[in-house]
């Protein structure tokens, strides 16, 4: 793992006798060894690295290590912990009780920003705390940008994640986009959620204890946000736009299948390393 970077480990027990003293004052044994002993025997498989960066945010802060740590070690996560997340080489400003970004999604920005010509006009729906947007709007090419997502607490992150003259909104969906928008968005881009609702169960402890349900849950299918997205997605783009869905490999055949009835022509773009899939829909060019 790169210096600077944060990785869900997803590999989290439950113990709770943590002695080892994270106090240098202490005199047996260096802050990080203790760091380290505590963090592997609470389950984490990236324990030097976490530890280091975890020595980093507490900068020389016995007490503050130690709550670090403690709550680490109950399972909380990472990124929320030390406040940002290492995506597509930024830090990205995450908090208490929000989505954190995946290293997967990484693909979904990849494919945005290589739909980007030159003062685009750029919507991400489902945002988070903007990670996607963050990024594609690094790229300088971005002259319009607006990011919604329904969590109040994730919108307040985006806020910190992108920069003027972009806008972070609350609300649903394309609800709080101002009309002059429709059929004008050269790229919209959605992390909608796509995990079925039974297997809500099944994901990390980290996931499902400390964020929020209504970006897991994507319904029976998996797909039920994606559906509204899709459907309303050629009133706000422009001929030739793009809409880019993060989904699940096995719900990838439904998400494509749902932009082919809505008339957006259509490619399913894996990334079998990142695990990651991103179905692309485009707006026909009008036919002369």
């Amino acid at each position: 793992m790169p210096p600077g970077s944060v990785r869900r480990s997803g590999a989290w027990g439950q113990s709770g006798a943590m002695t080892a003293s994270l106090d240098p004052r202490a005199g047996e044994s260096p802050p990080g060894a203790a760091v380290i002993a505590r963090l592997r025997q609470a389950g984490c498989v990236f324990a030097e690295e976490e530890a280091a960066l975890l020595l980093e945010a507490a900068a020389g802060q016995p007490n503050r290590l130690e709550r670090l740590v403690a709550a680490r070690a109950a399972g909380e996560p990472l990124e929320q912990l030390l406040g940002w997340v290492a995506f597509c080489g930024q830090r990205i400003a995450v908090g208490p009780g929000v989505f954190v970004p995946r290293v997967r999604t990484e693909h979904l920005a990849e494919q945005a920003v290589a739909r980007l010509t030159g003062a685009d006009v750029v919507v991400e729906l489902c945002c988070g705390v903007a990670a996607v947007a963050a990024v594609l709007q690094a790229t300088g090419r971005v002259q319009e940008l607006y990011v919604v997502d329904i969590d109040p607490a994730a919108v307040g992150c985006a806020r910190r994640n992108v920069v003027a003259p972009g806008i972070a909104l609350v609300g649903d969906l394309y609800d709080p986009l101002p009309d002059r928008l429709r059929g004008r968005v050269d790229v919209l881009v959605a992390n909608a959620p796509y995990v079925p609702s039974a297997a809500i169960a099944l994901m990390p402890r980290e996931a499902r204890e400390h964020e929020p349900l209504v970006a897991l849950d994507g319904g029976g299918d998996g797909v039920d946000v994606q559906r509204r997205i899709i459907a309303a997605a050629p009133e706000w783009l422009r001929p030739g736009g793009a809409l880019l869905i993060e989904t699940g490999r096995q719900q990838s055949v439904i998400t494509a299948g749902e932009m082919l009835r809505a008339g957006l022509d259509v490619s399913v773009l894996p990334d079998d390393d990142r695990e990651a899939t991103v179905v692309v829909g485009s707006t026909p060019w009008p036919t002369t």
